[in-house]
């Protein structure tokens, strides 16, 4: 028996090992894929609504135009955001060799050599700085620039939702389970992106006012980051906050790089970290450490895009592996990091 169990999970470690390396593989199809689906679950409440006052295909059509607009939008204000750090970054190397030759007077004065000074100052370079962080919006921009694939793909997914819960249905009927779990991935990936949607668009705003009261150039830009980064879990903030503050340092000196981090920190802390989980609640269903190893992982195997949809992926494979095997159920306190409520009593006869 023993034996068993154990060829068993070196099977599934191995199947998942292989599936691990095909959606590698297949990272530029697949995270597409992904982020159709989920732009697609989260507009199906709006196409479920439009369906009791419009025809089908008129809702269809309603949510299509929707997702693309959001898509042209989000496109948009990617690509303006690449420009204006372009050529933002490299105007400031003056400044940035001056921060480091003060940096290293008082490094010096520690005992460190002026040779060891020379080398970190040669590593640092803005135009690297600019050229690393365009590489990685321009990652995210080239997700959405595949618009023929994204497009069709939509139009597809949106035609298809209207015989969903029809087809859901009949199939609950064979394999219930298996519909459930599958409803619960639907649940968690709407309340996950919806609401990091929402609250990434208010801190992008209240970031962008408080950069532009203090001064700090490229305000739009960290904005357009803060808004991104919000839906990048655990690590997001610190993400969003390093580009401005060493804007701030540059630009107006260390007393300005330390307002800039104060006021993130207020904002994103009281937004990110006590109002957005108390929104979510429980319905997302993983724990801070398997988020953040989603995190980890899913920006391994897909790239940026993957840091994003990390929490839909794990979700799915939740889904797929736990929920859908009823033998597997037991795992899903581990997953979730808290206990299953316990069953109602039964009433008492009488």
């Amino acid at each position: 028996m023993a034996s068993t169990r154990t060829l068993r999970l070196l099977l599934g470690a191995a199947a998942l090992a292989f599936l691990a390396v095909t959606i590698k593989a297949a990272s530029d199809i697949i995270g597409p894929l992904m982020l159709a689906l989920a732009l697609t679950i989260v507009f199906h409440p709006l196409r479920k609504r439009l369906t009791r006052r419009v025809p089908a295909w008129l809702a269809s059509v309603s949510v299509v135009v929707g997702v693309y607009l959001l898509l042209i939008v989000l496109g948009l204000m990617l690509l303006v955001s690449i420009a204006r750090m372009a050529q933002l970054l490299p105007q400031y190397q003056a400044q940035l060799n001056e921060q480091f030759a003060f940096i290293g007077t008082t490094l010096n004065s520690w005992g460190i050599s002026q040779s060891q000074l020379a080398t970190m100052k040669d590593s640092v370079d803005t135009a690297r700085v600019a050229s690393a962080a365009a590489s990685v919006l321009g990652e995210l921009l080239g997700v959405l620039s595949n618009f023929f694939f994204i497009v069709v793909l939509l139009l597809f997914l949106a035609f298809d939702g209207a015989h969903t819960e029809k087809l859901m249905t009949h199939a609950r009927r064979f394999r219930p389970n298996a519909v459930e779990a599958m409803s619960s991935f639907a649940r968690g990936t709407r309340a996950y992106l919806s609401v990091s949607a929402i609250f990434g668009l208010i801190v992008a705003v209240v970031d962008t006012g408080a950069l532009w009261i203090m001064g700090v150039p490229g305000a739009f830009v960290w904005g357009v980051l803060a808004f991104v980064t919000n839906f990048v879990p655990n690590i997001g903030f610190v993400i969003g906050v390093v580009p401005p503050a060493l804007i701030a340092l540059l630009d107006g000196g260390p007393t300005l790089m330390l307002a800039v981090i104060i006021v993130y920190s207020v904002i994103n802390f009281v937004i990110q970290s006590i109002i957005q989980p108390r929104v979510i609640g429980n319905s997302v269903g993983l724990s801070t450490t398997l988020t953040f190893l989603s995190l980890v992982f899913w920006t391994f195997i897909l790239g940026p895009l993957g840091a994003i949809l990390a929490v839909p992926m794990s979700l799915l494979l939740r889904a797929v592996i736990v929920e859908a095997d009823p033998t597997s159920r037991w795992v899903l306190p581990l997953v979730s990091g808290r206990l299953d409520p316990p069953e109602p009593d039964a009433p008492a006869p009488g």
